[in-house]
């Protein structure tokens, strides 16, 4: 792609942006649409929020659940099988 054709891409998206926020905000249908979207973006955030809040519990959960088992192992691993001379309980 030439400079000129992105140059002329950058030109018409910034026309057709500046065209509907035109819209949005200086008509009056466009402030009736604007009215009617505010809550659902609203909804939308708290929801995203949420989500965020509870990957991060399941992140924390997971964590502490990966420490609990490399804990275990290196336990497991570095104490001898069955101490002295007692022999397997099974």
């Amino acid at each position: 792609m030439s400079i000129n054709s992105r140059e002329v891409t950058a030109t018409i998206a910034g026309a057709i942006i500046g065209s509907i926020a035109g819209y949005l905000f200086f008509t009056e249908r466009g402030r009736r649409i604007r009215q009617q979207i505010e809550p659902a973006l609203a909804d939308l955030a708290r929801e995203v929020t949420s989500f965020r809040s509870t990957i991060q519990n399941a992140s924390g959960i997971a964590a502490d659940g990966w420490k609990v088992l490399s804990e275990t192992l290196n336990e497991t691993a570095s104490a001898p099988r069955f101490p002295g001379r007692q022999s397997s309980p099974f």
